[in-house]
């Protein structure tokens, strides 16, 4: 059985974020129209703070864009602040740290999540 490369991507991260610390997860999902984030806490296999552009409040004109990724960064941060966290590891998946997903981790930085 093959994989492919976003696979190989994929689970070499995860590899990397399992050895290192116990801190929650930032994972991204990046579809074609919309974008996903959640802070995770695989400790005890719950979701923190949950934000995405599929939201009803807040929607943009345009849920694909640069733009739209940096509020839903913004709102991670803010939603998850308010959890109580501060201090996450970025799960990138197997998506290239570039466009929207590099610029939903700059919103999340300025919003106070330190990664």
């Amino acid at each position: 059985m093959s994989t492919n490369l976003f696979d190989k991507r994929k689970s070499r991260n995860r590899h990397r974020l399992s050895t290192h610390g116990s801190r929650p997860r930032l994972s991204v999902f990046r579809s074609g129209r919309h974008i996903y984030a959640q802070v995770i806490d695989d400790a005890q296999a719950v979701t923190v703070a949950a934000a995405s552009t599929n939201e009803k409040d807040g929607k943009t004109a345009k849920s694909w864009n640069v733009e739209a990724a940096g509020e839903v960064g913004k709102k991670i941060a803010q939603r998850a602040k308010a959890a109580g966290v501060t201090q996450v590891m970025f799960d990138r998946g197997g998506y290239i740290y570039h466009g929207r997903i590099k610029a939903l981790a700059d919103a999340a930085r300025e919003g106070g999540l330190e990664f």
